[in-house]
């Protein structure tokens, strides 16, 4: 008898382990996902495409609550919701959904995508370490310089640039810093307006006469995001190029885009996911920054605005929308 219950008990032991297999494989990860802005983060596909690689099947293993939210203030609810019900991970794509998360939960773990330094926002501790319970991608690797750089190679004659600043950005001092200094180098005059919402932005620019200005820059990230389709709008019926770090942009309208390839990183923030999901903890992954980037021209645009695009950038383009 005594046998008897010694080899059951074993058969139990033995067993356990695939009994807490099973359970984990049936397991349904819940992650948030949430983004700021006028249009779906063009990196949720891929990240999606990853997750799916990586066996995640969302209805069985993984449930994603997207949100697409209009400005901050929603994204702040929406991180509270996400940090009240206990989700396993979140997903935060742009500045603003990062700071919505960081502030709601210093528990669960955040994947940062489509981030603009992510140190001097106070995001992270370094990108080697970051420390606490975020990490993610740098989105903004391209510095502003290197934008204005392209805008005056693309547009040889250009001299005078509307800069738009929204001065809530916690990033607008230090892309506005580069882009001074760039326009310096390049003799370049700026003109340089705030705005930080729709109406401020049609106010400026029905205050600017088309002679006054040949280009315009946003130096905020918030502007880029929240209002890509409103600068398209904007910038065309003022007959102005626009320059754009956001690929999704120069599909839209603007001038050009230099950016990181949001493929590639969406596909490595399922990685991200996956290790996180596993067992990782976000203060051991380091921060990664994009080490692929297109270069996109809209040649439609440009014959519109009357502009002949160098044929050396052409040939140098990733992609030419015609």
């Amino acid at each position: 008898m005594e046998r008897r219950a010694f080899v059951v008990g074993a058969l139990g032991l033995l067993a356990a382990p695939f009994v807490g297999e099973a359970q984990q494989a049936r397991k349904m990860w819940r992650v948030g996902v949430f983004h700021v802005g006028d249009h779906s983060p063009p990196g949720l596909q891929t990240l999606r495409d990853g997750l799916r690689a990586r066996g995640y099947e969302e209805g069985r293993n993984i449930q994603l609550d997207f949100r697409n939210l209009a400005e901050e203030e929603a994204a702040r609810r929406t991180a509270r919701e996400f940090a009240q019900v206990r989700l396993d991970l979140i997903v935060a794509f742009g500045n603003p959904a990062v700071r919505a998360a960081k502030a709601a939960t210093s528990e669960i773990p955040i994947v940062m995508i489509h981030v603009t330094d992510p140190v001097a926002q106070g995001f992270v501790k370094t990108l080697a370490r970051p420390g606490g319970n975020l990490t993610g991608f740098v989105f903004f690797a391209v510095s502003p310089a290197k934008q204005v750089e392209l805008f005056k190679e693309m547009v040889p004659g250009l001299r005078r640039v509307l800069v738009l600043i929204d001065p809530h950005d916690p990033g607008t001092p230090s892309q506005l810093a580069e882009i001074r200094k760039a326009a310096e180098v390049l003799k370049l005059k700026l003109t340089e307006q705030e705005a930080t919402d729709q109406a401020g932005l049609e106010r400026v620019f029905g205050s600017i006469k088309r002679e006054d200005i040949e280009g315009v820059v946003p130096a905020s990230n918030n502007l880029h995001i929240k209002f890509t389709t409103l600068l398209i709008r904007l910038t065309s019926e003022k007959r102005v190029p626009l320059a754009s770090y956001r690929k999704e942009s120069a599909d839209q309208g603007a001038l050009f885009s230099y950016a990181p390839d949001v493929a590639v990183v969406g596909r490595h923030a399922a990685t991200h996911v996956d290790k996180i999901l596993k067992g990782a903890k976000p203060a051991d992954l380091p921060v990664e920054q994009p080490t692929k980037f297109e270069l996109v021209i809209n040649l439609k645009t440009a014959k519109a605005l009357g502009l002949t695009i160098p044929q050396s950038l052409l040939q140098r383009a990733d992609q030419v929308i015609e």
